[in-house]
């Protein structure tokens, strides 16, 4: 990734540093906050490049272990930017409609999921051809309905690891579930919101499209990053399991081979001594004489 100072110049050339009316901000942004300007507050530049190199590296450990990221972003401006970079590294997104319990009641949500794959597959198989054309033309609706909220999460099969929000004060329902939840969660953190009600604080302007997409690639590479050494790491454990295996098998078969060796060596020496003389004793003593039998008939 790059160094600081061009991630800085990159960061003010978005306009991440603007924060929002000096009359709407939260106190606990003060850490965070540069400079007032204009009744504006500046955020410090150097406070987010901490904050998203922090957060980076975190993501970039959890997609590494195999878990899933969910992205969430419903704001107008941050729909396309997140979605198309969730997409990229193929984790789960929301930025339709945050649907109430979409977490907490997972169980529920998956069976909408299901239905939704179900009537997907009775429209595309050719198995709805025996319905009439208006009930075909109400599941094709229900399908478009569903999809457009539930399509982020359709292969998500169980919780996500964590959560990235690009808004917590407009995500307050997604991240107060995760919170219930345990899950961690990361987000960008204007100066109008609170920055401990996340685990991983990226202090930026999360009202402008430029400021939001810079963040969100920023973290969709460290995702990358992650995904690319899992697999390498995945192809390393193969190919040395591999040589493992081949290695046994070649033990087994000098093994086999010493043990077949061992049996014809013991079958000539054992056919050597099947083959002595009746008789004859142990090797180095005289044969045994046959004493005649002298002794009288009875009555003689």
């Amino acid at each position: 990734m790059e160094n600081n100072t061009s991630l800085q110049q990159q960061l003010l050339e978005a306009g991440v540093h603007f924060g929002h009316l000096r009359k709407k901000w939260n106190p606990k942004m003060l850490p965070y906050i540069f400079a007032e300007k204009k009744g504006i507050h500046i955020i410090d530049l150097n406070k987010t490049v901490d904050g998203l190199q922090e957060a980076a590296a975190a993501m970039k450990q959890i997609a590494k272990s195999g878990k899933k990221i969910m992205f969430v972003a419903t704001k107008k401006q941050a729909k396309e930017i997140v979605s198309e970079c969730a997409k990229k590294v193929n984790m789960p997104f929301a930025t339709e409609r945050w649907l109430g319990g979409m977490l907490t009641n997972f169980n529920t949500v998956r069976k909408s999921v299901k239905k939704m794959q179900s009537i997907d597959k009775m429209l595309s198989d050719g198995s709805a051809e025996s319905i009439t054309k208006k009930e075909k033309l109400m599941l094709s609706r229900d399908k478009e309905k569903m999809e457009k909220v539930l399509g982020g999460i359709a292969q998500l099969g169980r919780l996500p690891a964590a959560l990235f929000l690009v808004d917590i004060g407009h995500e307050h329902i997604a991240l107060s579930e995760a919170k219930r939840l345990g899950i961690t969660t990361f987000g960008m953190v204007d100066t109008n919101c609170d920055p401990n009600k996340v685990d991983f604080a990226i202090p930026a302007n999360d009202d402008a499209t430029k400021s939001i997409a810079i963040i969100t690639n920023y973290i969709t590479a460290a995702i990358a990053e992650g995904l690319a050494e899992r697999l390498a790491s995945r192809e390393e454990e193969d190919a040395s399991h591999d040589d493992n295996n081949e290695n046994e098998a070649k033990a087994r078969r000098l093994e086999a081979e010493a043990q077949a060796e061992g049996g014809r060596g013991g079958r000539r020496g054992g056919g050597g001594r099947g083959n002595a003389a009746p008789g004859a004793g142990a090797p180095g003593q005289a044969p045994k004489r046959r004493v005649a039998n002298t002794r009288r008939p009875a009555g003689k």
